[in-house]
């Protein structure tokens, strides 16, 4: 008897657009569940990385691509940038067939667009799978809907609570979202995913990327120091100096070189700053914050545990940042969620814009511990009437945020007096 399928928050988005489009795209980071999951939509699956069938596989695309396309619709093409020519061949047969839902195509590295002729646009979507969110992997209960709170600003989340305690919390922040962990009895085999996920990127996956031989030790520094700047707007030249401390001068050609390996593989997914077009405000930062797609890369790179990490409270702060971004990006990607955050200076600043497709956004911040919770909802606040009187004074035409929150580790939610409400991270769902 086979595992059972655990059901991804992206399903629903895979079935509404294979009665759309005639090709989906599925991207995003090793082992985060694409193949598994777009299984449970195909009739037929090419598995192009199967270690039998790859020589032969290669030579067809080289010879006839069109003959690796046959198969029941919808047909997978799992990990389709080995044979970059197949995209392509998918948009012409969209085009020659006129139908929808006819492909589904998975890949763990973004490709080199060179190589297509093509984008695809109109009839290839492209969509981002991350590792499991908390709500996915069970450990929310999901009684606070984001997209509710979107609709419903004042709904009553009074007295919700959270079935996670901190311990459970601190362990799924280290485990991560990776679906093969919860097949795992035992945590400390779990603990161990995240572990083999680091050590394949640095042995062969930013080598495979493109190609280049990169050091794995120089790979491993550079995880490390990223994960020691998590969270923060530190810049690359900080990144660089301590990867010169430990292997003598690197080049800058080199060092992005290495970061944009990482990129492609979806391993680093940083957080733009937000621009409200402010015109007074002159000094916002326009900086990257450092985040990975999950928080455990952090956690691994860092050869942390549960254990440690309560001896390094300033570090976890800055890791469940990760993880809180992590769940709304995935709690929000039907609405075209994205996530940027705002600063103009050490105190007009806020964790978290989320932004909506259709323009309405909230402000978040987030904060692990209720003694940082008064903090956070000032830093909303004091954002919101910048907003409020930059609009009056006519330097802006952004309207004020849906909802303020403050996301926290705790077990507890409510609106607090001024309208910011407090809710737990394992309470929340899409």
């Amino acid at each position: 008897m086979g595992e059972v399928y655990i059901h991804r928050i992206i399903d629903k988005e895979i079935q509404r657009y294979l009665k759309v489009v005639g090709a989906i795209l599925i991207v995003g980071p090793k082992w985060c569940g694409k193949t598994t999951t777009a299984e449970q939509h195909a009739k037929s699956v090419l598995k192009l990385d199967d270690i039998d069938k790859r020589e032969e596989y290669l030579m067809l695309a080289d010879i006839k691509p069109s003959e690796l396309l046959n198969g029941e619709k919808p047909r997978l093409i799992d990990e389709w940038q080995i044979a970059p020519i197949l995209w392509d061949g998918v948009r012409n047969s969209v085009d020659s067939l006129k139908e929808k839902g006819l492909y589904l195509l998975t890949g763990s590295t973004s490709v080199d667009e060179s190589e297509i002729i093509h984008s695809g646009t109109g009839r290839i979507h492209r969509m981002k799978m991350y590792p499991m969110s908390l709500y996915e992997s069970g450990d929310s209960n999901g009684k606070i809907s984001i997209m509710e709170l979107f609709d419903n600003p004042n709904k009553d989340i009074n007295g919700i609570k959270s079935n996670l305690n901190f311990d459970d919390l601190l362990f799924a922040i280290c485990r991560g979202g990776w679906p093969e962990s919860l097949s795992l009895k035992s945590k400390e085999d779990q603990l161990l995913i995240p572990k083999m996920y680091v050590d394949s990127i640095c042995e062969s996956d930013v080598s495979k990327v493109d190609g280049v031989k990169r050091d794995p030790e120089k790979v491993r520094h550079l995880l490390k120091s990223y994960a020691r700047n998590i969270s923060t707007e530190a810049k690359d030249t900080t990144l660089m100096a301590d990867i010169s401390e430990q292997f003598g001068d690197i080049s800058r050609g080199t060092f992005y070189s290495y970061v944009d390996a990482l990129k492609r593989i979806y391993v680093i997914e940083n957080v733009q700053a937000w621009s409200p077009n402010i015109r007074s405000a002159k000094t916002m930062r326009s900086t990257t914050k450092k985040e990975f797609i999950d928080p455990s890369i952090a956690i691994s790179a860092l050869n942390l545990t549960p254990q440690k990490l309560l001896t390094e409270i300033k570090t976890l702060g800055f890791i469940f940042e990760t993880l809180c971004i992590r769940d709304l990006k995935i709690y929000t990607s039907a609405y075209g969620g994205k996530i940027h955050y705002f600063r103009k200076n050490d105190k007009l600043e806020v964790d978290c814009v989320l932004i909506l497709d259709d323009g309405r956004y909230a402000l978040i911040e987030f904060k692990l511990g209720a003694k940082n919770i008064d903090e956070g909802a000032k830093h909303l606040i004091d954002v919101n009437e910048l907003i409020k009187k930059e609009r009056k004074k006519g330097n802006t035409k952004i309207n004020n945020p849906e909802f303020l929150a403050v996301i926290t580790g705790g077990e507890k939610a409510y609106t607090r007096e001024d309208g910011v409400k407090i809710i737990p991270i394992a309470c929340l769902k899409n």
